[in-house]
C-alpha cells in the first residue's frame, strides 16, 4: 500500500485492501484470545490463592467462553482453500426411487434452508423442478456468506435415507439416494471464456409457481455448453435476461469447478496413498428405522437425534469433514 502506484489500479486495490482486513483480522482475534486466556490464568492464581469460589465460578464460565471462541479460530483455519469464501452453488438431484427418491430430495433441502438459516446465510433459488406426486426431482440455489462454500463442500455426494415409507401402503421399509453437488460461485476475477459457438441457448414457459407473468411467457432460460454436455438452467426470474445472465453465471462456475477436479484428480492419481483416503460416492446415511442413526461415512461421525440433523444441525459432520480434510492435506494427499 505504500507504493506510489497503489492506487492507480482501483480494483487491484481493493483486492489488497480486502486481503489485509481478513489477515489483520486473524491476527486481532489471535491476539485477543491470548490476552484473554492470561487474564484467566491470573484470576484462577488469584482465586486459588484467596479461595473465592465466586471467582473461580467466573473462571470456569470465561473458560466455557474461551472454548466456545477456539472452536470458530479454529473452524476458520480450516478453511483456507482458494474457494472456501466464495458462495457456494447447491445442487440436488434424486437418484432412482420415484416419488421416495423425490421426497427425500425435498427433505435434503429443507435441512440445507434450515442450516442456512442458522448461519444467517441467504439462499436464492435458481431452478426447481417438482416431482408428479410429490417432492423434488431436482433444485439447484445458492448461499451466499462468509466461507458458505467453504462449510457446504463438505455436504457434496450420495446421501441415503433408510426409513419406512410413508407412500407405501404395506408400511415396508425403503432406502432412497439423493446426489448433492456444491460447486463455489465464480467471481469477476476469475475469467472463463466460453465462446458463444459453444453454446446453445433454448428458451421456454417456465413450471410451478411464479405469477401470471412467468407462467404465460417463454422466460426460463436453458443452456447446454456443446463441449462438455453441461446442461443449465434457471427459470426464477420473470426477465428471461435476467434468467440468462443466472444460467450463465452457474455455468462459468461448473466449468470452473470441473477444470479444478480434474487438476485435483491428476494429484491424487500420482500420490501413493491414493485408496487410503477415496471414501467413496455415499458420504453419509439416515436411518430411522430400524434404529435411529445418521452416519458420515468418511469421518464415522454419528448422531442418535436424526430429527435435529434434518432440521439443519450439520457442524458436527461439516467441521469433522473440515478437519480431516485439513489433516489429508498437511499429510500430501486430498480427501474426496
Amino acid at each position: 500500500m505504500a507504493k506510489q502506484d497503489f492506487w492507480e489500479s482501483p480494483g487491484s486495490g481493493r483486492d489488497v485492501l480486502k486481503e489485509r482486513s481478513e489477515l489483520s483480522e486473524i491476527i486481532r482475534n489471535w491476539r485477543n484470545m491470548a490476552g484473554e486466556i492470561e487474564d484467566n490464568e491470573l484470576l484462577f492464581e488469584m482465586a486459588v490463592e484467596e479461595q473465592d469460589e465466586s471467582n473461580l465460578k467466573e473462571v470456569q464460565r470465561k473458560l466455557k467462553e474461551l472454548q466456545s471462541k477456539y472452536g470458530e479460530l479454529e473452524l476458520r483455519q480450516m478453511l483456507s482453500d482458494e474457494n472456501d469464501d466464495r458462495n457456494a452453488i447447491v445442487s440436488i438431484n434424486a437418484g432412482a426411487g420415484g416419488t421416495e427418491a423425490q421426497d427425500w430430495t425435498e427433505m435434503l433441502l429443507r435441512m440445507y434452508l434450515r442450516w442456512s438459516e442458522r448461519k444467517n446465510f441467504k439462499v436464492e433459488m435458481i431452478d426447481l423442478l417438482e416431482g408428479e406426486e410429490a417432492g423434488i426431482k431436482n433444485v439447484t440455489f445458492t448461499v451466499s456468506g462468509p466461507y458458505a462454500n467453504g462449510m457446504m463442500k463438505a455436504e457434496s455426494g450420495v446421501h441415503r435415507l433408510v426409513r419406512i415409507s410413508p407412500f407405501d401402503a404395506s408400511g415396508r421399509r425403503h432406502t432412497s439416494f439423493a446426489a448433492v453437488l456444491v460447486i463455489p460461485e465464480v467471481d469477476d476475477k476469475i475469467e472463463i471464456e466460453i465462446k458463444q459457438s459453444d453454446l446453445r441457448v433454448d428458451t421456454y414457459r417456465a413450471s410451478g409457481a411464479g405469477g401470471q407473468h412467468v407462467n404465460k411467457t417463454s422466460s426460463a432460460v436453458r443452456l447446454t455448453h456443446l463441449p462438455t454436455g453441461i446442461v443449465v438452467q434457471c427459470q426464477n426470474e420473470k426477465s428471461q435476461h435476467r434468467n440468462r445472465d443466472i444460467a450463465l453465471r452457474i455455468l462459468k462456475a461448473r466449468l470452473y469447478e470441473r477444470e479444478r477436479r480434474a487438476q485435483q484428480v491428476k494429484m491424487q492419481e500420482a500420490h501413493d496413498s491414493l485408496d487410503e483416503i477415496a471414501w467413496g460416492n455415499q458420504i453419509r446415511s439416515y436411518v430411522m428405522q430400524p434404529y435411529r442413526l445418521v452416519k458420515d461415512h468418511r469421518t464415522n461421525v454419528e448422531k442418535g437425534d436424526v430429527e435435529s440433523v434434518l432440521d439443519g444441525e450439520l457442524d458436527d459432520f461439516i467441521e469433522a469433514y473440515l478437519l480431516a480434510s485439513m489433516s489429508a492435506r498437511e499429510g500430501g494427499a486430498t480427501i474426496a
